[in-house]
Order: C-alpha cells, then structure tokens, then sequence
C-alpha cells in the first residue's frame, strides 16, 4: 500500500516537472492532481522549529511523520526526474522552432491568466488598480531584464533565480519557468540541466531550497490577510510579463534557428500561421484543462 501510494506521488511529482516549460505553474499541477494542499503543510512542517528540535534530539521516526517525509520524498524524487525528462525537449523546440514554441506558451500564459482572474467576482475600482499595478512592475521588469545579450551565469544570480523561481511550488498560476525567462535565465539553466552542470546546478538548488524558507510563511501571511489584493498583483504582473515572450521578441534567436532548420538566415520566416496554430493549441489546452477541473470539483 505505502509504495503504490509513493509510486502514485511521485508520478503526480512527475508531472509537476512539467513546471520546465514557461507558463506551466507546477503550483496549478500540484492543485490539480490533489497534492497542493498536503505539499503545503509537509513544507510548513519542515519549517516549523520544535519538528528540528525532534529530530535534533534523535527522534527521526517522530521527525519523519511530522514532516511526512514518504510524501515529500516521493514527489520531490518525481519532480526532479519529470524537470531532466522535459527539460531536454524544451531545450530542442526553443533552438529549432522558437515562434511557435513562444506562440504557444503565450497562447497558455495569457488564457491561463484570464481564466484564473474570472473566477474572482465583483470587481471593484481597487482590483483594477492591484491588477494595473502588477503589470507595471512586471512591464518594468521586463524593461530592465537581460534580452538578447549576456546571460548572467554568475553564483550569486543563480542562486537569486532558485530563490525567486521556486515561489513557482507555492503560488498556483505562477509559473517558475518564467521568471527565469524574465530574469534571462531560462535557457542557460536548461543547459545546466540538461548537460549535469553540477556546480551551478547545486547553487541553483541551495537557492530554491533558501527561497522556500524566506517566502513561503511570508507568502501564506499575505494570502492568508490580503488574499485578494496579492493574487490580482501577481495576475497583473504576469500578464505585464507577457511582453518578454513576445514570439518575434528575440530576432537573433530566430535567425539562429533558421540556420539549424535550413543552413539559411535569409529570408527570414516569420511562421505567422504556425504561430497562431500554437498560441490556439496553447489556449485550447488551457480550456481542456480547466474545464476538467472544474468538473472534477
């Protein structure tokens, strides 16, 4: 019973790591499978002090069950193998197909985003603004972002993306993915990633490990407090970060790309049409999603 049980949360882990691809909120997978809430209170357990003290003490039995620790294991073992697995095919579509591959995760951001705001009711003068508010930043953010030249591979920016990017495991509809395409990241961890870069890789993860630590209790203050005002911020800022994915956006990767799928950069193939194929594919999946459930509710 204990390993069917571990083999059904480390799948349900595994499809959490579909979190790799831009706009994919592990948060949302996580809710949607049913391990949300028991993920939350096994990371507030693991926060919580007088469980240290247990297992300081030598009660690991006691440290284990409090933390729920088979729980944890599985799924953190299931997300880590589904980052490896997908990561690889993300690495490949944004080298050979980035249009499409942008078109479709727009398609998927911005539905998503959409869908997520319908459900709060009643809007009022004061939601606008949070929401306003939101895509200032997130419009700022994206000013001020690396976009097409260096990436910043250095220690302590790596450790800032895993501290910012693993929110992504707290909040549902923010995807982590995409704040490390915001912070210009995104494809230099896919190579960390996908090529075991393992000094970077553990700095990457200590950073995640950090940030969970310092935002998650704060987190779940303000949505425990100011539920409403938190989520439009945050829905605001991810439609104000919309402009960072923009299909056309990055021109040299484009041309790049071009080169790998022809040996030419001229003409360059704007891929119009495919890229409203993707972004449709992107927003009917969203809806499939959603609606699924929804039912399921």
């Amino acid at each position: 019973m204990n390993l069917s049980k571990s083999l059904t949360d480390g799948l349900k882990g595994f499809s959490m790591g579909a979190g790799v691809f831009p706009g994919v909120s592990a948060g949302t997978i996580a809710l949607m499978t049913g391990i949300f809430q028991p993920l939350i209170a096994s990371l507030d357990a693991l926060l919580t002090i007088s469980n240290w003290k247990m297992l300081l003490k030598g009660d690991f039995k006691g440290f284990w069950k409090a933390v729920n620790g088979r729980f944890l294991l599985a799924v953190g073992i299931g997300t880590l193998l589904g980052f490896i697995v997908l990561a690889r095919a993300v690495e490949w579509t944004l080298a050979h197909y980035p249009i499409p591959t942008w078109a479709f995760f727009f398609g998927l951001i911005l539905v998503s985003t959409i869908w997520l705001m319908t459900d709060i009711k009643g809007w009022k003068a004061s939601d606008f603004a949070w929401a306003a508010f939101g895509a200032a930043i997130g419009i700022g953010l994206c000013l001020i972002s690396p976009s097409g030249g260096e990436t910043n591979t250095s220690w302590w920016y790596t450790f800032l993306s895993g501290a910012l990017g693993v929110c992504s495991m707290i909040l549902p509809g923010i995807s982590g993915s995409f704040i490390l395409v915001i912070m210009g990241n995104f494809d230099y961890m896919l190579d960390v990633l996908n090529n075991f870069q393992w000094g970077p890789l553990l700095v990457f993860v200590l950073g995640c490990a950090v940030g969970i630590v310092l935002f998650s209790k704060a987190l779940h203050w303000l949505l425990a407090h100011h539920e409403r005002p938190t989520m439009l911020t945050l829905f605001g800022l991810v439609l104000g970060f919309l402009m960072k994915i923009w299909p056309w956006a990055d021109a040299k990767s484009i041309a790049d790309a071009q080169v790998l799928r022809t040996g030419s950069a001229v003409p360059v193939d704007m891929q119009i049409p495919l890229a409203i194929i993707f972004f449709l594919i992107g927003a009917a999946a969203v809806a499939a999603v959603e609606t699924i459930s929804h039912k399921k509710q």
